[in-house]
């Protein structure tokens, strides 16, 4: 390599490390004052930078919730899937607690991002139409989806009937994604995914939010047996 190019390396890597240190930064002032907390000029204060400098790197703090909220999005998704795909297709029941569990124990390692995902939106943030942000936010919604996708046999089964929804009851760029995704699918599984979704944020939103933990000694017990009641509405076995 030459030494142009090693120099090149060098700044390279010099960037992304400013990179990360700053979106941590920003995630610390979230978790200390809220979203409304996070700004360029106080981060660059917290790194000993100069405004100009900050800017060089995210050029608004819109920018900086952005790429934070798809970064956020794609370690939270890669967790989640890597849990599901430890449990073989063939129990969709179990693949649905091995998502909701890793997500549990996601939001509990990583609070703040749970929060810009979940929490409180960043006041005056205009999130773009398209980029990653947007990306790996449908790449969450299309996992949660292929969940129900595969329990959505037993539910038929066991009660949840056709009829009650239309498309146009829910927005029009997830019903496109959906649709796409999983030809054959009908409203009422993505309505059956938006309360899936609801089942299993609930207790953790609490306890993210510290709403439960001082109510019971091992908040772990009591989402696993939310998480086995949901999988046995869906007619489901609830592993043991």
């Amino acid at each position: 390599m030459s030494e142009q190019q090693q120099t090149k390396s060098r700044r390279t890597r010099l960037r992304e490390q400013t990179s990360a240190e700053i979106k941590t930064i920003a995630l610390k002032l979230m978790a200390e004052g809220g979203p409304d907390a996070i700004s360029l000029r106080a981060i660059a204060r917290e790194m000993g930078m100069t405004a100009g400098a900050i800017y060089s790197y995210f050029p608004t703090r819109d920018d900086l919730i952005t790429i934070l909220i798809s970064d956020v999005y794609t370690s939270l998704v890669d967790t989640a899937e890597g849990a599901r795909d430890a449990v073989d297709p063939s129990d969709p029941g179990g693949r649905i607690l091995a998502w909701a569990q890793a997500v549990r124990e996601w939001a509990l390692a990583n609070p703040e991002g749970f929060r810009l995902i979940y929490g409180d939106p960043v006041a005056g943030y205009q999130p773009p139409d398209d980029g990653p942000a947007k990306a790996a936010g449908l790449r969450a919604c299309t996992g949660l989806t292929a969940l129900v996708a595969a329990a959505w046999p037993a539910a038929k089964r066991h009660g949840h009937s056709e009829g009650t929804y239309a498309w146009t009851d829910f927005d029009p760029v997830l019903t496109a994604h959906v649709r796409e995704q999983f030809p054959g699918l009908p409203p009422e599984a993505l309505a059956l995914t938006l309360r899936v979704w609801g089942r299993m944020h609930g207790l953790m939103a609490l306890e993210i939010y510290g709403h439960l933990r001082p109510l019971i000694h091992s908040p772990a017990t009591v989402y696993r047996d939310e998480l086995n009641d949901l999988i046995a509405s869906l007619g489901l076995r609830p592993l043991a």
